[in-house]
């Protein structure tokens, strides 16, 4: 018998803290690269916003947005050649408390284009909720920026976190998908939430996803050539009443792709 055939449906009141996946997915595996050292991205935001990042050195940059402007460690890694997903958290207190913030970088040095994914917190109805806002554009001045893609739609993805920890996912539509934890410590935990997918490369996507049991916002990169995921998750530890900043990478596997009948016949 499977482990899923002895699993159950778990209510939200027996759910575990955001922690819990602290341990289970261990350290992010795969190796910082230091190609970025002493270059820069200058950006505009959506709103008009002068936006500049400066890496300094290997895992240390510069951020400036505005007026705003800070220090923080980062972490680069190049999923193919040219293309890098680039994360640091910024914020109060050294991203222990509630103004923290995660940014999240997808840069393709080929093409000049650059997803920016900024996740947050908000206090709606008493409860610490996430927040996360994309700004899409162009490091050389091109038109050229990341596009929403169907292609997930309709596949069903096994991901494999570390030796203890397995979910697949159901990419249910452009907006909406079903993610199960197979193994570990959310074993028997599922739900269906809101997504959004940009296509970046062949075979090769930005995924974001919020949840709305956890506090959980979460950027990572699909590379379904490559057959592995990388990114992290934001969350709030409620017990813990701090975030939680968990980086990952996984190996996937694709286990089938639904596709419809197309019903010609009247009833």
């Amino acid at each position: 018998m499977t482990t899923t055939e002895l699993q159950d449906y778990v209510p939200e009141e027996e759910w575990p803290p955001v922690s819990t996946m602290l341990d289970g997915f261990g350290d992010q595996t795969l190796p910082a690269s230091p190609a970025l050292a002493a270059t820069k991205i200058a950006l505009v935001a959506t709103d008009g916003t002068p936006v500049e990042y400066s890496f300094l050195t290997s895992s240390e940059l510069a951020w400036a947005e505005g007026t705003a402007t800070g220090t923080a460690h980062y972490k680069a890694i190049e999923a193919r050649p040219g293309i890098f997903i680039i994360d640091f958290v910024r914020g109060q207190g050294d991203g222990k408390d509630a103004d923290a913030q995660n940014v999240t970088i997808i840069l393709d040095q080929t093409t000049g284009a650059v997803t920016t994914a900024v996740s947050g917190f908000v206090v709606s109805d008493g409860k610490v909720r996430g927040t996360t806002h994309f700004t899409h554009s162009n490091a050389s001045g091109q038109a050229t920026v990341h596009q929403r893609s169907a292609d997930l739609v309709g596949k069903r993805i096994f991901y494999r976190y570390s030796d203890v920890e397995s979910y697949e996912h159901i990419y249910l539509n452009q907006g909406t998908f079903t993610w199960h934890c197979v193994r570990g410590g959310e074993a028997g935990l599922a739900d269906t939430d809101r997504c959004m997918t940009w296509a970046v490369a062949e075979d090769l996507y930005i995924f974001f996803w919020t949840e709305q049991v956890m506090t959980v916002e979460a950027v990572l990169l699909i590379d379904l050539r490559e057959q592995r995921s990388i990114g992290r998750m934001f969350g709030w530890d409620n017990p813990a009443a701090q975030p939680v900043t968990l980086p990952f990478n996984s190996r996937l596997t694709v286990l089938n792709a639904t596709s419809y009948p197309q019903d010609t016949h009247k009833h």
